[in-house]
């Protein structure tokens, strides 16, 4: 059994380590001084998507947490377009029990239902993140062309820009909730107010919660969690976040995203672990500082992502 898991996570990343990050080893090492040739790779459309389903349900396999299903129940799950191109990451208890319970005679109130969360996740797309890239893009383009950039034009691009993602992203993730329950198939959430969040903890709570969910199940807790010390779950915390980052995007750009978010999540335990020694509580102040340093911090990583 264990040797069919190996096998089956390996051919897994072995597709997408080929299809997605390819080109990126080969630039790396000729810039090394080597001179590899390798054609453009084309990726497979949603290769990210169904690669993390696939090891979860593997894995959930192995773990004796779920019977296997037939082909085709399998085949709905891996390839259920809704959520395919931009997420939430679904899991497998969440999608295939649905599908066999699917009453034809509630359609017509999922339509309703999927109609308007669809609208809204079209909304935001389409005149919020839309409306708002025009003040964050020109930002960017003129730093890669070496234009020099002001303080201020460079502050507005970035929060521009981070308004822009999280319109931008968390409006695709309604409008797959919204067709997938045109379908009767609910999806779990995705975002919940990530800007809110008064730590770095919180905001990985909050935004792109099933990818946070799938990076703990399948990452952070077979590296060992928190079970060893402190020392151990900060060094799992950051190679979490490293592949997290890594996962986003063939770059080093992304990596840098990753690892700075992991750095993040080390200072916000260790100050916690501050606090309980020291029963150090945040006033109203102190409250609104730590929203505004976490709303920065997240909006410095973004400018590298």
């Amino acid at each position: 059994r264990k040797w069919f898991l190996i096998l089956g996570i390996s051919v897994n990343l072995g597709l997408i380590g080929f299809f997605k990050y390819a080109n990126f080893f080969v630039d790396n090492v000729n810039a090394l001084g080597a001179n590899l040739i390798l054609e453009t790779v084309i990726l497979p459309l949603a290769i990210s998507f169904f690669t993390f389903q696939q090891i979860a349900y593997l894995v959930d396999i192995y773990r004796r947490e779920t019977e296997p299903h037939c082909f085709s129940e399998y085949c709905l799950f891996v390839t259920f377009f809704p959520q395919l191109i931009a997420g939430p990451i679904v899991h497998q208890k969440e999608m295939l029990p649905q599908f066999r319970q699917m009453k034809v005679n509630e359609h017509m109130d999922h339509i309703a239902i999927g109609i308007m969360i669809f609208s809204m996740g079209l909304f935001k797309k389409v005149v919020l993140a839309d409306g708002v890239a025009v003040h964050a893009t020109p930002v960017f383009v003129a730093a890669e062309q070496g234009v020099q950039i002001t303080l201020l034009e460079g502050w507005a691009g970035a929060l521009a820009y981070t308004l822009q993602l999280y319109f931008d992203f968390s409006g695709y993730s309604d409008m797959a909730v919204g067709i997938a329950r045109m379908f009767g198939v609910i999806l779990p959430i995705n975002f919940y107010s990530p800007y809110r969040a008064k730590n770095i903890i919180e905001f990985w709570r909050r935004w792109h919660i099933t990818l946070s969910r799938f990076l703990r199940d399948y990452c952070y807790i077979p590296l060992g969690g928190n079970r060893q010390g402190a020392v151990y779950r900060y060094r799992n915390l950051l190679l979490t976040m490293l592949i997290g980052g890594l996962w986003h995007g063939a770059g080093w750009t992304f990596v840098f995203w990753g690892g700075l978010h992991g750095l993040y999540l080390v200072v916000n335990h260790a100050w916690h672990a501050v606090q309980r020694v020291w029963s150090i509580r945040l006033g109203v102040f102190g409250r609104f500082l730590s929203y505004l340093l976490t709303f920065v911090a997240v909006v410095v990583a973004l400018g590298f992502f």
